[in-house]
Protein backbone atom coordinates (compact mmCIF):
# COMPACT_ATOMS: atom_id res chain seq x y z
CA UNK A 1 0.00 0.00 0.00
CA UNK A 2 2.92 2.25 0.44
CA UNK A 3 6.37 3.08 -0.85
CA UNK A 4 8.86 4.32 1.55
CA UNK A 5 12.45 6.44 0.42
CA UNK A 6 14.89 5.13 1.55
CA UNK A 7 17.12 8.13 2.99
CA UNK A 8 17.29 8.42 6.63
CA UNK A 9 16.62 11.94 6.84
CA UNK A 10 12.74 11.58 5.65
CA UNK A 11 12.62 9.23 8.35
CA UNK A 12 14.45 12.02 11.21
CA UNK A 13 12.09 14.40 9.44
CA UNK A 14 9.21 12.30 10.90
CA UNK A 15 10.44 11.73 14.25
CA UNK A 16 11.34 15.50 14.49
CA UNK A 17 7.71 16.23 13.48
CA UNK A 18 5.41 14.13 15.70
CA UNK A 19 7.74 14.20 18.86
CA UNK A 20 6.34 17.93 19.16
CA UNK A 21 2.97 17.62 17.49
CA UNK A 22 1.15 15.01 19.95
CA UNK A 23 -2.84 15.13 19.33
CA UNK A 24 -2.81 15.33 15.63
CA UNK A 25 -3.60 11.89 15.84
CA UNK A 26 -7.39 12.99 17.20
CA UNK A 27 -7.62 15.51 14.49
CA UNK A 28 -6.83 14.04 11.32
CA UNK A 29 -8.95 10.96 11.40
CA UNK A 30 -11.17 9.74 13.31
CA UNK A 31 -13.49 6.61 14.13
CA UNK A 32 -17.31 7.77 14.11
CA UNK A 33 -18.87 7.00 17.68
CA UNK A 34 -22.31 6.14 15.63
CA UNK A 35 -21.31 4.64 12.04
CA UNK A 36 -18.62 2.59 13.40
CA UNK A 37 -20.42 0.74 15.61
CA UNK A 38 -23.02 0.12 13.09
CA UNK A 39 -21.04 -0.97 10.22
CA UNK A 40 -19.54 -3.54 12.64
CA UNK A 41 -23.01 -4.60 13.65
CA UNK A 42 -24.16 -4.82 10.00
CA UNK A 43 -21.01 -6.17 8.56
CA UNK A 44 -20.61 -9.40 11.42
CA UNK A 45 -24.02 -10.62 11.68
CA UNK A 46 -25.49 -9.71 7.62
CA UNK A 47 -23.54 -8.87 5.65
CA UNK A 48 -20.45 -11.11 5.84
CA UNK A 49 -22.11 -14.16 7.06
CA UNK A 50 -24.26 -14.37 4.42
CA UNK A 51 -21.68 -13.48 1.24
CA UNK A 52 -19.33 -16.17 2.51
CA UNK A 53 -20.20 -19.78 3.10
CA UNK A 54 -17.62 -20.38 5.79
CA UNK A 55 -15.20 -18.06 7.94
CA UNK A 56 -12.76 -20.06 9.75
CA UNK A 57 -10.42 -17.94 12.29
CA UNK A 58 -7.14 -19.27 14.25
CA UNK A 59 -4.62 -17.61 16.39
CA UNK A 60 -7.27 -14.83 17.49
CA UNK A 61 -5.34 -15.55 21.08
CA UNK A 62 -1.94 -12.94 19.79
CA UNK A 63 -3.67 -9.62 18.92
CA UNK A 64 -3.17 -7.53 21.93
CA UNK A 65 -6.22 -6.29 23.51
CA UNK A 66 -4.12 -2.76 24.25
CA UNK A 67 -1.10 -0.80 23.56
CA UNK A 68 0.31 0.18 19.70
CA UNK A 69 -0.13 -2.47 17.05
CA UNK A 70 -0.16 -2.70 13.51
CA UNK A 71 -1.82 -5.74 11.94
CA UNK A 72 0.13 -6.86 8.55
CA UNK A 73 -1.92 -8.64 6.47
CA UNK A 74 -1.38 -10.15 2.95
CA UNK A 75 -3.82 -8.60 0.75
CA UNK A 76 -5.95 -11.38 -1.50
CA UNK A 77 -9.36 -9.00 -2.24
CA UNK A 78 -11.27 -5.78 -1.13
CA UNK A 79 -13.24 -7.93 1.03
CA UNK A 80 -9.84 -7.98 3.14
CA UNK A 81 -10.75 -4.73 4.95
CA UNK A 82 -14.19 -5.84 5.83
CA UNK A 83 -12.61 -9.54 7.36
CA UNK A 84 -10.42 -7.78 9.27
CA UNK A 85 -12.41 -5.52 11.59
CA UNK A 86 -14.56 -9.34 12.22
CA UNK A 87 -11.70 -11.15 13.34
CA UNK A 88 -9.63 -8.36 15.46
CA UNK A 89 -12.21 -5.88 16.10
CA UNK A 90 -13.88 -4.16 18.61
CA UNK A 91 -16.58 -7.67 19.09
CA UNK A 92 -12.82 -9.64 20.01
CA UNK A 93 -10.42 -6.60 21.23
CA UNK A 94 -12.78 -4.12 21.81
CA UNK A 95 -10.87 -1.79 19.85
CA UNK A 96 -11.40 -0.24 16.11
CA UNK A 97 -8.90 -0.79 13.20
CA UNK A 98 -6.79 2.45 11.52
CA UNK A 99 -6.31 1.16 8.03
CA UNK A 100 -3.78 3.98 5.78
CA UNK A 101 -5.36 3.61 2.38
CA UNK A 102 -4.50 4.32 -1.08
CA UNK A 103 -5.90 7.63 -1.99
CA UNK A 104 -7.65 6.28 -4.97
CA UNK A 105 -10.02 4.84 -2.45
CA UNK A 106 -10.73 7.86 -0.68
CA UNK A 107 -12.52 9.48 -2.99
CA UNK A 108 -16.66 10.51 -2.92
CA UNK A 109 -19.00 8.66 -0.89
CA UNK A 110 -16.94 5.90 -0.35
CA UNK A 111 -13.93 7.91 0.59
CA UNK A 112 -16.69 9.10 3.05
CA UNK A 113 -17.25 6.32 5.15
CA UNK A 114 -13.50 5.09 4.95
CA UNK A 115 -12.90 8.42 6.92
CA UNK A 116 -15.31 8.12 9.25
CA UNK A 117 -14.08 4.65 10.15
CA UNK A 118 -10.90 5.77 10.72
CA UNK A 119 -9.21 5.33 7.45
CA UNK A 120 -6.87 7.85 6.06
CA UNK A 121 -5.13 8.48 2.63
CA UNK A 122 -2.10 8.20 1.85
CA UNK A 123 -0.40 8.52 -2.24
CA UNK A 124 1.56 4.86 -2.80
CA UNK A 125 3.95 6.66 -4.99
CA UNK A 126 4.66 9.85 -3.38
CA UNK A 127 3.78 9.75 0.62
CA UNK A 128 3.32 13.31 2.40
CA UNK A 129 5.38 13.57 5.09
CA UNK A 130 1.91 14.53 7.02
CA UNK A 131 0.55 11.52 6.21
CA UNK A 132 3.41 9.52 7.71
CA UNK A 133 3.72 11.26 10.69
CA UNK A 134 -0.04 10.68 11.19
CA UNK A 135 0.35 7.21 11.17
CA UNK A 136 3.04 7.31 13.63
CA UNK A 137 1.24 9.79 15.80
CA UNK A 138 -1.97 6.76 15.81
CA UNK A 139 0.89 4.15 17.38
CA UNK A 140 2.27 6.99 19.91
CA UNK A 141 -1.49 7.12 20.53
CA UNK A 142 -1.58 3.36 21.03
CA UNK A 143 -3.72 2.16 17.64
CA UNK A 144 -4.33 -0.84 16.32
CA UNK A 145 -3.31 0.35 12.51
CA UNK A 146 -3.79 -1.69 9.36
CA UNK A 147 -0.84 -1.45 6.84
CA UNK A 148 -0.82 -4.04 4.02
CA UNK A 149 3.22 -4.74 3.30
CA UNK A 150 2.63 -6.05 -0.04
CA UNK A 151 1.50 -3.28 -1.45
CA UNK A 152 -1.05 -4.24 -3.78
CA UNK A 153 -3.42 -7.00 -4.08
CA UNK A 154 -2.16 -10.08 -5.53
CA UNK A 155 -4.53 -12.99 -6.30
CA UNK A 156 -2.39 -15.71 -7.07
CA UNK A 157 -2.13 -16.82 -3.65
CA UNK A 158 1.81 -16.22 -2.97
CA UNK A 159 3.51 -14.17 -0.77
CA UNK A 160 5.07 -11.41 -2.91
CA UNK A 161 8.18 -8.98 -1.43
CA UNK A 162 7.43 -6.35 1.56
CA UNK A 163 7.92 -2.63 1.24
CA UNK A 164 10.18 -1.61 3.86
CA UNK A 165 7.49 1.07 5.16
CA UNK A 166 5.75 -0.66 7.80
CA UNK A 167 8.90 -1.80 9.37
CA UNK A 168 9.91 1.76 9.13
CA UNK A 169 6.82 3.33 10.62
CA UNK A 170 7.24 1.08 13.87
CA UNK A 171 10.73 1.85 14.30
CA UNK A 172 10.23 5.54 14.22
CA UNK A 173 7.10 4.85 16.35
CA UNK A 174 9.38 3.10 18.70
CA UNK A 175 12.49 5.24 19.00
CA UNK A 176 10.34 8.52 19.56
CA UNK A 177 8.75 6.89 22.40
CA UNK A 178 11.44 4.37 23.88
CA UNK A 179 9.30 1.39 25.42
CA UNK A 180 6.05 2.29 23.57
CA UNK A 181 5.89 -1.53 22.91
CA UNK A 182 4.84 -0.96 18.98
CA UNK A 183 3.63 -4.52 17.77
CA UNK A 184 3.69 -6.13 14.24
CA UNK A 185 0.83 -9.26 13.85
CA UNK A 186 1.25 -10.96 10.36
CA UNK A 187 -1.63 -12.43 9.43
CA UNK A 188 -2.35 -14.64 6.69
CA UNK A 189 -5.67 -14.31 4.55
CA UNK A 190 -6.63 -16.95 1.70
CA UNK A 191 -9.75 -17.38 -0.26
CA UNK A 192 -11.15 -20.50 -1.58
CA UNK A 193 -11.87 -18.28 -5.21
CA UNK A 194 -9.33 -15.65 -6.75
CA UNK A 195 -12.25 -13.55 -6.84
CA UNK A 196 -14.30 -14.54 -4.04
CA UNK A 197 -18.12 -14.58 -4.86
CA UNK A 198 -21.20 -15.61 -2.92
CA UNK A 199 -20.62 -18.97 -1.36
CA UNK A 200 -16.72 -18.76 -0.98
CA UNK A 201 -14.72 -20.00 2.05
CA UNK A 202 -12.08 -17.88 3.78
CA UNK A 203 -8.87 -18.38 6.27
CA UNK A 204 -7.49 -15.92 8.47
CA UNK A 205 -4.44 -17.23 10.24
CA UNK A 206 -3.04 -14.76 12.85
CA UNK A 207 0.45 -15.35 13.89
CA UNK A 208 1.97 -14.36 16.81
CA UNK A 209 3.52 -10.91 17.47
CA UNK A 210 6.75 -9.15 16.55
CA UNK A 211 8.48 -6.72 19.11
CA UNK A 212 9.53 -3.90 17.21
CA UNK A 213 11.71 -3.12 20.48
CA UNK A 214 13.86 -6.08 19.28
CA UNK A 215 15.29 -4.25 15.98
CA UNK A 216 16.61 -0.56 17.43
CA UNK A 217 19.77 -1.48 18.29
CA UNK A 218 21.30 -0.51 14.67
CA UNK A 219 20.76 1.80 11.92
CA UNK A 220 17.34 2.66 10.96
CA UNK A 221 17.92 0.72 7.12
CA UNK A 222 19.46 -2.24 9.05
CA UNK A 223 16.72 -2.58 11.90
CA UNK A 224 14.11 -2.00 9.03
CA UNK A 225 15.57 -4.46 6.53
CA UNK A 226 16.15 -7.52 9.50
CA UNK A 227 12.35 -6.68 10.59
CA UNK A 228 10.58 -6.68 7.00
CA UNK A 229 12.99 -9.83 6.70
CA UNK A 230 11.60 -11.40 9.50
CA UNK A 231 8.07 -10.39 8.99
CA UNK A 232 8.34 -11.82 5.35
CA UNK A 233 9.45 -15.39 7.22
CA UNK A 234 6.47 -15.17 9.72
CA UNK A 235 3.64 -14.50 6.57
CA UNK A 236 5.16 -17.26 4.57
CA UNK A 237 4.86 -19.57 7.15
CA UNK A 238 1.36 -18.79 7.97
CA UNK A 239 0.69 -18.87 4.04
CA UNK A 240 2.47 -22.43 3.84
CA UNK A 241 -0.09 -23.86 6.47
CA UNK A 242 -3.13 -23.09 4.01
CA UNK A 243 -2.10 -26.16 2.52
CA UNK A 244 -2.81 -28.07 5.70
CA UNK A 245 -5.59 -26.14 7.01
CA UNK A 246 -8.10 -29.22 6.97
CA UNK A 247 -5.82 -30.93 9.62
CA UNK A 248 -6.06 -27.92 11.69
CA UNK A 249 -8.31 -26.72 14.50
CA UNK A 250 -10.15 -23.38 13.99
CA UNK A 251 -12.22 -20.65 15.92
CA UNK A 252 -15.44 -20.50 14.24
CA UNK A 253 -16.93 -17.04 14.74
CA UNK A 254 -21.05 -18.05 14.47
CA UNK A 255 -23.14 -16.62 11.39
CA UNK A 256 -25.43 -14.96 14.11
Amino acid sequence: MIKFYTANRVCQQILTSTKANTKVAHTTSRVSPWLSPLVYLLGRHFLLPLFFRQIRITGQENIPVSGPVILAPTHRARWDSLLLPYATGRCVTGRDLRFMVTISECQGLQGALVRRMGGFPVDPQHPAITTLRHAVELLQHREMLVIYPEGDIYRDGKLHPLKPGIARLSLIAESSHPGLGVKIIPISINYSQPYPNWGTDVSIQIGEAIKVADYTDGSVKQNAQRLTSDLAKKLQKLSNQESQINSHAFAEIPNS
